[in-house]
């Protein structure tokens, strides 16, 4: 990350905390009423952020309920329900100036969203392949294009609960995809294909946030459990998930093929993405975190097809 000596003296520059937290910090977590983006909405306020915008593209998510759980734990971080389409560049500059006009400051994008589509290529057409790829690629397009700049800014300490000053340029973008941004034989193309254009997203973005002081990494996740009970589901739904079913898998088969013998937790992918926005990754950019279980050493079929 890009820093003068005299800012890496700064007391509130957050690569250089000791104890990693988020003071002060202005966070937005995209697929936030989904299990893995209300694990990192938890887990950024475990770090101590100052206010986290809870985003996803439906009006009718259950924001209030997710609030009143993070309030009841992190009662100093202010969880701001916030639905606008993720897709949409408009809405995306809408969110931006609306963090800016209300806090002064944006410190991390977390982008956590994904769309499974058709299981086969026989089944998949040119909208699922549109679809697939704006779901999965286009809002990590839109947080390397437009959050940089406002991260930039700098702020005066504020008067609201963890508040910090910001007297340095920093930021970290987030981007959680699939281990299918890797290798192929996970779930179908047009998913794997999608997957390694969120990949693209970081890898091209460390070049485009050259001296800005903004890091950008992937997490891409193996096999997560994230609750999908494929009894009395329909293909459409199971189609509409972030990521293959951990049911796909039985037991014996995760045992045999996933290096800790298990799928795993939303909580686990969100404690890297914790790590990531905080200065314990403060010379971490371009990164690909994989979150697996070691399944894609052992064996990189990690959902039958």
């Amino acid at each position: 990350m890009a820093a003068t000596n005299g800012m890496n003296n700064s007391e509130h520059f957050s690569p250089y905390r000791a104890d990693g937290k988020l003071y002060g910090f202005v966070c937005v977590v995209t697929g936030a009423t989904q299990p893995v983006g209300k694990a990192i909405v938890a887990e950024l306020a475990a770090h101590g952020a100052a206010c986290i915008y809870a985003c996803s593209s439906l009006p009718d998510e259950p924001y209030a309920e997710l609030t009143s759980s993070i309030n009841a734990q992190y009662p100093n971080t202010k969880v701001i329900g916030y639905p606008y389409k993720i897709t949409s560049e408009e809405d995306t500059l809408a969110l931006i100036d609306d963090v800016l006009n209300s806090w002064g400051r944006l410190d991390i994008w977390t982008s956590s969203t994904g769309l499974l589509g058709p299981p086969s290529i026989t089944t998949t057409g040119p909208k699922d392949l549109y679809a697939a790829f704006e779901t999965n690629a286009m809002p990590a397009f839109f947080a390397l294009k437009y959050a940089p700049a406002a991260m930039q800014k700098t702020t005066p300490k504020g008067n609201y609960p963890n508040a910090a000053p910001k007297d340095a340029p920093y930021g970290s973008i987030i981007v959680v995809t699939s281990v299918a941004g890797t290798y192929g034989g996970c779930w179908a193309p047009a998913f794997t294909m999608a997957s390694h254009a969120a990949l693209g997203v970081v890898k091209s973005g460390v070049t485009v946030l050259k001296g800005t002081g903004v890091r950008i990494n992937a997490i891409t996740a193996g096999q997560i459990d994230v609750g999908v009970d494929l009894k009395g589901s329909g293909l459409k739904e199971m189609e509409s998930g972030q990521f293959p079913p951990a049911a796909l898998q039985d037991k014996e088969v995760q045992k045999r093929t996933i290096g800790l013998e298990r799928a795993g937790r939303p909580e686990e992918v969100a404690r890297v993405a914790g790590f990531l926005a905080s200065g314990f990754s403060s010379y971490i950019t371009g990164a690909d975190m994989r979150v697996d279980g070691g399944a894609g050493v052992m064996n990189p079929l990690t959902v039958p097809v």
